[in-house]
């Protein structure tokens, strides 16, 4: 990580592709929160959750259906979706997709 301290990076350069898989990176990790970037293959996806905190997902490649308490909506590159704590939510990539996942714990 110290490689990333004090620069301008492009974050969908940090976290690959990788076939049939979802890939994911650590940026921080911290007892008040993280920063993860995840690159998803298509067809892979998470399976139905809930999170004791509100997550926010940040849009960084490609589109996804996230479901959220039922509600599906979709995704793209440039946006942003607020997950909210102990909601169910999903993710299915119907083509190859990157985000970074911010959680608040607090």
């Amino acid at each position: 990580m110290e490689d990333l301290l004090a620069k301008a990076i492009n974050m969908e350069g940090l976290v690959d592709y990788q076939d049939g898989s979802v890939v994911s990176r650590t940026i921080i990790k911290k007892p008040t929160g993280t920063i993860t970037l995840f690159a998803f293959d298509k067809g892979e996806g998470l399976s139905e959750h809930t999170a004791p905190f509100d997550a926010l997902v940040l849009m960084l490649e490609g589109d996804t259906e996230i479901t959220i308490s039922g509600k599906r909506l979709t995704a793209k590159a440039g946006e942003m979706v607020i997950m909210p704590a102990n909601q169910p939510h999903s993710l299915k990539a119907s083509r190859r997709f990157k985000m970074a996942l911010v959680m608040i714990r607090s």
